[in-house]
């Protein structure tokens, strides 16, 4: 791996939101440019336009006919019962309970007890007037050892999930992998192993013959790039490796992985779609130099091409194989027939998104607009529109399906028990707003999912950040619609802004 490579790897662990100990810095770093822009400014939490009781005014901005407005979730934020019906251990089970690793110690362990509750959770969102639900199945809950004879109770359990939507008039969409790897696979190697990728095509095939008839549209893995960088290279994410040359057969076998899910999904009958969740990130060069556009040009490789390419070309960007060098783990893993397994054609494609990135010439990242609670999101609604575009362009008309985006605030009842989470409307409004416009200029955007449905588990920062349209009081397990949740319902009543 080249020093241009590993000068910028550590640069981003620097400033990532979930690095151990990392400090909210609000605006430090941030260019005139960028605070000159004060409306971004509001899409924060930090300073919140005044809360009115007038309705929001209607803009007129018509989203199609049949546009899907939806939330999403994931299995170990929200579910809970980690030890019960038969789950196995999964590498998140291992990694927060192991000390160090969470602030405040915190755990999935219960979360926000969805695997209980989810009936009052299905008519919230039937209160929302939500038309699609993006979830995750926990692959630790169908088999708990990651292999062999399916465990009833956990496919009971989704069955019961989907019968549920359906009777309130809401498409599932669910996702394969979320992160929670069977620990018994991490043990035998996890996604340094190419079997696991077998193992994951073997898992899809069960969940899709049991569970197919109820599902119209499938995601294979999610944010595999956040395994490979926040899993892998800095360690704070699980399993909580530093290895920068396994960082990439891992993201190789990830690929993989979900090349055979789509494989097994078409042998077996199952006429649901099937496509990837990728979190992508618009990349920009800092300044006007040479320097600049070059070294974007080589991070847009490690953060979008990587996985665009190799899904919907059928090739891995030459110019990120070239840094990596000829002798790395990643490349050396490439065996003849794996690009065209990845590219095995897909019905849509999932993008979520978060941030933008800017690159100097030396290859670093600089900060050029306000930040949320989490120190590493950029609010920039125009990259919503960039990347929208930018993958139209690219990669031809594949449907799309935003599949998260949100922000988290420090969401506190007021005296009178309601959350007044202004920032947050004002967040998804632009969103929303740059959407509507790639729509206008071509992107085949059938469906939105906000994340996310309920304030949950965030990973490495526990239960400090607040990513929900629903507030979730974690002692009581009440739930409470937050300003932007009845916002939202008036958004998806309308169909527009």
């Amino acid at each position: 791996m080249s020093l241009l490579t590993r000068r910028r790897l550590l640069r981003r662990a620097a400033l990532s939101a979930t690095a151990a100990g990392a400090a909210r810095t609000g605006l430090a770093g941030a260019t005139a440019a960028g605070i000159a822009t004060s409306t971004v400014a509001l899409g924060g939490c930090d300073s919140p336009p005044e809360r009115t009781t007038d309705p929001e005014p209607d803009r007129g901005l018509r989203f199609p006919d049949g546009f899907a407005w939806g939330a999403a979730t994931s299995a170990y934020q929200i579910e809970g019962a980690a030890k019960e019906d038969g789950r196995g251990e999964s590498v998140w089970d291992t990694f927060s309970h192991t000390p160090g690793r969470i602030r405040n110690g915190d755990t999935g362990d219960v979360a926000a007890d969805h695997y209980h509750r989810y009936a009052q959770d299905l008519d919230l969102m039937r209160e929302l007037g939500l038309r699609s639900y993006r979830f995750s199945i926990s692959w630790p809950r169908i088999q708990a050892d990651g292999s062999g004879r399916p465990n009833q109770r956990g496919l009971d359990f989704y069955r019961r999930l989907l019968d549920g939507l359906h009777e309130r008039g809401i498409a599932p969409m669910a996702t394969l992998f979320h992160w929670d790897l069977p620990q018994a696979l991490q043990d035998a190697g996890g996604w340094e192993n190419r079997d696991t990728a077998e193992r994951f095509a073997e898992y899809a095939d069960v969940v899709f013959r049991a569970l197919g008839d109820r599902v119209p549209v499938w995601l294979t893995v999610n944010e595999p790039k956040t395994v490979v960088q926040n899993g892998y290279i800095w360690g704070h994410h699980a399993p909580g490796f530093q290895d920068e040359d396994a960082a990439y057969l891992v993201a190789h076998h990830l690929q993989l992985a979900h090349g055979l899910a789509v494989q097994a999904l078409r042998a077996s009958g199952v006429t649901g779609r099937i496509g990837p969740a990728l979190n992508l990130h618009p990349c920009y060069p800092a300044d006007d130099s040479a320097e600049s556009a070059t070294a974007t040009r080589l991070h847009d490789g490690y953060e979008n091409r990587l996985y665009l390419d190799s899904i919907f070309k059928g090739a891995y960007p030459q110019d990120v194989l070239d840094d990596l060098g000829p002798d790395s783990r990643m490349v050396r893993g490439v065996r003849d027939g794996d690009l065209k397994i990845i590219s095995s054609p897909v019905d849509l494609l999932a993008v979520q998104y978060y941030t933008p990135i800017y690159v100097t010439g030396d290859g670093d990242t600089v900060r050029k607009w306000p930040t949320s609670e989490a120190e590493w999101q950029q609010i920039y609604p125009e990259g919503m529109y960039d990347i929208l575009t930018r993958v139209t362009r690219d990669y031809g008309r594949v449907p799309i399906t935003i599949t998260e985006n949100g922000l988290p605030c420090p969401d506190v009842p007021g005296a009178d028990g309601n959350i007044d989470d202004a920032g947050r409307v004002t967040f998804l409004r632009d969103h929303f707003a740059a959407a509507h416009r790639a729509i206008g200029d071509g992107v085949p955007l059938e469906s939105y999912h906000v994340w996310s449905l309920l304030d949950n588990f965030e990973w490495a920062e526990g239960y400090e950040q607040r990513w929900g349209l629903v507030y979730v009081d974690y002692a009581s397990q009440r739930r409470v619609l937050k300003r932007s949740a009845h916002w939202y319902r008036d958004v998806i009543r309308r169909n527009g802004l």
